[in-house]
């Protein structure tokens, strides 16, 4: 409590330079008449040379947040966004006394309003300046997702510095590599427990200049981690940050020591290395531009009104969270951190308007939902998964008669054979829409109050699999699936409240090209074509970091990105069940993952995969069986459920409390095909493994995507025995 009163004081006493009310010289004189008598203690935080001949320092700074450092140099004041943290201006007028951010998890437990968020910015970015981070230098940012994440990742870019962003859970090696390659001078680090892992490895392979504990205090570092370099706490930086621009405001001879110049649109804002999925992370640069195309045009998605609610569970230098955090506080809503692990309670306790997460959280969701369901009587049990059924048929005809249909062909539908369409599913939906409410009133009423989501889930950062897809939309929980990449900062295409097409990922953004071409022609290929999928526009990278070869492979001459996903784009239809479909993305994998067997033939493996994944006995999967005759499949079975369908199907007694991995081997393999059926091609021998994929293990990667070329590596033997 007593934190939250030190931090309004704070906000009241630097409220003007951003309220836009004021001018300059009214808020230095505000700024003596408070002062005065505290001036000599406040002058300890100062950097500047006093001499009058000292060389003047060249400052960066956010022109529209900081416009009045520019107005004392002779500057124009700006009225428009230039950079990312420009943002913040805006926010703190429109919305200051509205709560920004909840972070309950961490010690101490924090909510920040607007304008608090926004003073801690600027204070955070002073304290840069201070402690000597210069413009364009790079700090190697290794935390995890809190609010004091977001005030470092702000208030570096403000600075007109670069941050280098993981997360604490990537191994020391890793960190080191993204640290050395990035030339990092400086760190902030999540908290005393990972400084105390990393600082041994970095005393004595990377230069430091210092480090800054986010969370936590000195005393908790061990000894043995004290390295030659200074280490500030989170807060130390704030009160040097704000006694220096006390000073700044409070003396013209302060002021006159620094020269400030405006942080250009082009300048990178961030390196972002990517998960590594086929090879060693590669350090894309995202402009100002870059983001700011992300929070000007998103809105189209998510139509967020202040005072709506998210839930925020990713890893914040993620692309995909990162763009979407930024979008959301340019529009007043209130941001709630949470965990993996209190993500069931605080969809409950919190009731977000919006989540925005990866399809392996809905999947668990969804999960967790039918394993309710399942607990129950036989009766309520009956009467649920029969209401679903219901549910399901009805959205199916509404779908057909609302036009969101998809359809490769380009051949116009019969006008008369899609009124006989039309009418057919008008007629289904009007006789199971009364079942459909009475469900939604018995049973998914409950469902809502324990997971909220009024608005909408957001999807982004994988495949969506369509029976989860499919099981959202019978519920009435809307699921909105995205697309893009870190190299296009990241969001590409992302389905519309109002024209929500399943089995897509929507139409383009704002000011955003997309292409299919051959991928070995580099044709355009016509609607309803597969081929790689390219785009261009704002949201393209500035390139990889020190790795020109590599961008000039990612973005040709002509500014298009190479995403080096397969799919088409639907075709447009004036009539019939797919009219409002026209120009959506579908995906179809990863040009990289394509399986070629021996016989020739080549399979995309996450449509198995994606199928395989409605099953309930199923964890985890990979598809195997490059230069083989067929498919094989490595298998993290859910132990539980396998026994659970081996009693039900009388394979053991109810008595056994452990299933033989032959006769898992079996119900597995009947599973596959009963869920895969309906894939172009079927997997053959199956390899089940006793240890889930994680982060920790090295097999999915930080957004939980799983490493294929790692898990093939780590099985090869059994893979080999398997095909003998």
């Amino acid at each position: 409590m007593s934190e939250m009163i030190t931090m309004s004081l704070k906000s009241n006493l630097f409220a003007t330079p951003y309220s836009g009310r004021y001018g300059v010289s009214h808020f230095w004189s505000q700024q003596k008449l408070v002062n005065s008598k505290s001036h000599t203690s406040q002058r300890v935080g100062r950097v500047y040379c006093e001499s009058k001949t000292a060389e003047m320092e060249i400052r960066k700074c956010s022109p529209f947040l900081e416009s009045e450092l520019l107005s004392g140099n002779g500057g124009l004041p700006l009225t428009e966004w230039r950079t990312v943290p420009d943002i913040w201006r805006t926010s703190s007028e429109k919305f200051g006394d509205h709560v920004a951010v909840v972070d309950p998890y961490h010690d101490p437990p924090t909510s920040m309003t607007y304008k608090q968020l926004c003073q801690e910015i600027v204070d955070f970015s002073e304290g840069l300046r201070v402690v000597g981070l210069k413009p364009n230098e790079k700090i190697a940012l290794f935390a995890d997702n809190s609010c004091r994440w977001l005030v470092a990742d702000q208030g570096t870019m403000t600075s007109g510095a670069i941050n280098v962003v993981r997360g604490s859970r990537s191994s020391v090696q890793e960190l080191l590599q993204l640290y050395s390659h990035s030339e990092s001078v400086a760190l902030a680090i999540d908290n005393p427990e990972m400084y105390n892992r990393i600082a041994d490895t970095f005393g004595s392979h990377a230069a430091v200049r210092f480090a800054i504990l986010l969370w936590g205090e000195k005393s908790s570092l061990g000894r043995e981690a004290v390295q030659g370099y200074p280490v500030y706490t989170y807060k130390e930086i704030i009160e040097l940050g704000h006694k220096s621009r006390v000073d700044l405001f409070d003396s013209e001879d302060a002021r006159k020591q620094y020269s400030y110049e405006a942080i250009n649109s082009d300048d990178v804002a961030t390196i972002v290395y990517t998960s590594g999925t086929t090879g060693n992370p590669k350090g894309v640069m995202l402009t100002h531009k870059n983001l700011l195309h992300q929070i000007l045009n998103l809105g189209e998605i998510v139509p967020a009104v202040p005072g709506d609610r998210f839930l925020s569970m990713l890893p914040p230098w993620h692309a995909y969270e990162r763009a979407c955090e930024y979008f959301i506080f340019t529009h007043g809503t209130e941001q709630v951190y949470t965990t993996v692990k209190n993500l069931k309670e605080d969809l409950r306790r919190y009731q977000p308007h919006y989540l925005i997460s990866v399809p392996l959280v809905y999947e668990t969701l969804y999960s967790g939902i039918l394993k309710q369901i399942n607990s129950n009587s036989a009766a309520r049990k009956l009467i649920a998964l029969l209401f679903l059924r219901i549910s399901m048929a009805y959205m199916e005809a509404k779908r057909i008669y609302e036009g969101k249909c998809l359809m490769k062909d380009t051949k116009q539908p019969s006008y008369i054979v899609s009124l006989l369409d039309w009418l057919w599913a008008r007629t289904i939906a009007a006789i199971l829409w009364p079942l459909h409410m009475l469900a939604k009133k018995i049973v998914y009423s409950k469902i809502h109050a324990s997971i909220g989501i009024s608005k909408a889930g957001v999807s982004g950062g994988g495949s969506l699999s369509s029976h989860v897809d499919k099981f959202f939309e019978a519920i009435d929980i809307k699921i909105q699936n995205g697309y893009g990449l870190t190299e296009s900062s990241p969001v590409v295409a992302a389905r519309h409240p109002a024209c929500n097409v399943l089995g897509s990922v929507g139409p383009p953004i704002r000011h955003v090209e997309v292409k299919v071409v051959n991928a070995e022609t580099d044709e355009v290929l016509p609607p309803g074509s597969r081929g790689i999928v390219k785009a261009r526009g704002p949201l393209v990278m500035k390139g990889y970091y020190k790795n020109p070869s590599a961008t000039k492979q990612a973005i040709d001459e002509n500014g298009w990105l190479n995403t080096g996903d397969l799919g088409w784009i639907a075709p447009d239809h004036s009539v019939g069940r797919s009219r409002k479909s026209g120009g959506v993305i579908v995906l179809e994998g990863r040009a990289k993952d394509t399986i070629v067997l021996s016989t020739g033939e080549n399979v995309e493996p996450s449509e198995i995969e994606e199928a395989a994944m409605g099953s309930r006995l199923i964890q985890q999967i990979v598809v195997i069986g490059q230069d083989q005759r067929r498919l094989g499949a490595i298998i993290v079975p859910n132990k539980e459920e396998v026994l659970l369908a081996a009693k039900r199907s009388a394979i053991v007694d109810s008595e056994t409390t452990e299933l033989s991995k032959e006769k898992a081997v079996g119900l597995l393999y009947e599973e596959l095909r009963k869920w895969t059926s309906g894939c172009s091609f079927q997997v053959g021998p199956i390899l089940i493994v006793d240890e889930p994929f994680t982060i920790d293990s090295g097999l999915l990667t930080p957004t939980m995507k799983i490493k294929r070329d790692r898990v093939a590596a780590l099985y090869k033997e059994q893979i080999e025995n398997l095909y003998k």
